[in-house]
């Protein structure tokens, strides 16, 4: 094979003993990577093999995958694991990193589990299992499998037609999508980050101007309101960055728990703030969704990740709303966490608040989601009832193949 030494004319990369490196390796592996392509061009899950590609071209022997299919589709996964065992085969070493337990069944030869920082247990495949595994990484027993009613679906709460919004750089991120969601259901919207929902949920929620098109919650038009108008309505929103979005960190948990009603009665009387009440309320709502914290003044910045999202559901849960607006609402939570969450998200749609729940990760949305709408590339290609889609079906969707046009 092409050393390191071969590819270079004095100061200048040879360009054309590089790419036939990368065939090398690509052959090798069967990575598949056309060395001529712009990676811009490239579909994510071959951006991928081109990192692993990266660290193969300098001869590394110990391969570290940080949440490698955070940002892939369930086949372009499933592609990833034949990579990783060919890499395996041919004398590599995989250290791979991530929170989705199915994986680390399916790709692991040995299991090591991390809690607060330090190693509380190590196993194998063949010895453990999703359970033992989410008990070892929480220190609880964890009920992996929700219990959830059928629905019983009520009127449109949210309903969104032809709505177009453009993105930081005005391209278009969301192309003329339409929907709507009923109260008493869930609807879940899957893709692959980056095809448009974050700026759909800016869009509904007043944080993000939109082009053109209606949005309506409870038959009022708010494609031109403010998010506080928006809320006053009875929207609640989980926003997909916590700490940039939901918090603000340097504030005592009692006042991020009041962040949207501190200027309404009993908080405020006039322009003053009725502290007492602040605090009581913050104690009692610390109780209720389980906060682990030191007290109401700590400041929210001290929490962990799954505290810090608890603060959220519980300040947009305790009040009365007609529509949850919930963007990753689990994103980067330990297992525990994940299941406090997806109860008390379930319990909400169980009392007839409408729900939408935007998600990367499709097992989440499969378990929640009475309807699935998948977005590609700014559109919503298709929108499936949960109880019948399947997820090799929604993976083809989020890759854009739908299976009527295939």
């Amino acid at each position: 094979m092409l050393g390191y030494e071969d590819i270079r004319m004095g100061d200048f990369l040879d360009r054309k003993a590089a790419a036939a490196k990368i065939r090398q390796i690509s052959e090798m592996y069967k990575l598949e990577v056309d060395p001529d392509e712009y990676v811009k061009n490239m579909p994510v899950g071959v951006q991928q093999r081109v990192e692993i590609i990266k660290l193969l071209y300098r001869s590394a022997d110990i391969l570290i995958l940080d949440e490698p299919t955070a940002v892939l589709t369930p086949q372009e996964a499933d592609e990833l694991f034949k990579i990783m065992h060919t890499l395996v085969d041919k004398g590599k070493s995989i250290i791979f990193i991530t929170h989705k337990l199915r994986e680390v069944m399916d790709i692991s030869d040995r299991i090591t589990v991390i809690r607060h920082g330090r190693v509380v247990g190590m196993a194998t495949p063949a010895d453990a299992n999703q359970n033992k595994l989410a008990e070892m990484m929480v220190g609880r027993f964890v009920l992996l499998e929700l219990e959830k009613e059928p629905p019983k679906i009520g009127d449109p709460v949210l309903s969104v037609n032809d709505l177009m919004v453009l993105d930081e750089h005005h391209t278009v991120a969301v192309d003329g999508v339409s929907f709507e969601v009923r109260a008493g259901e869930i609807l879940g919207v899957a893709g692959v980050q980056g095809n448009g929902q974050t700026e759909l949920v800016e869009a509904l929620t007043g944080l993000h101007p939109s082009q053109s098109g209606s949005i309506r919650l409870l038959d009022q038009e708010i494609s031109k309101s403010t998010p506080r108008q928006i809320t006053e309505l009875g929207s609640a929103h989980i926003p997909e960055d916590r700490q940039q979005d939901g918090l603000v960190l340097t504030f005592p948990v009692a006042d991020n728990l009041v962040l949207n009603t501190y200027h309404l009665p009993p908080f405020s009387k006039g322009v003053k703030l009725q502290e007492n009440v602040i605090l009581s309320t913050a104690t009692q709502l610390i109780q209720e969704f389980d906060i682990r914290t030191p007290g109401p003044n700590v400041t929210a910045g001290s929490l962990s990740g799954g505290n810090q999202q608890k603060v959220i559901v519980a300040r947009e849960f305790s009040r009365p709303i007609k529509l949850l607006v919930a963007s990753q609402p689990t994103r980067g939570l330990d297992v525990g966490s994940v299941e406090y969450i997806h109860n008390r998200i379930l319990k909400k749609r169980d009392e007839g608040c409408a729900v939408l729940l935007v998600s990367s990760e499709l097992d989440e949305i499969m378990q929640l989601a009475d309807r699935i709408a998948v977005m590609f590339r700014g559109k919503i290609i298709d929108i499936l009832p949960a109880e019948t889609a399947t997820k090799e079906q929604v993976g083809l969707l989020m890759a854009g193949i739908h299976p009527e046009t295939a």
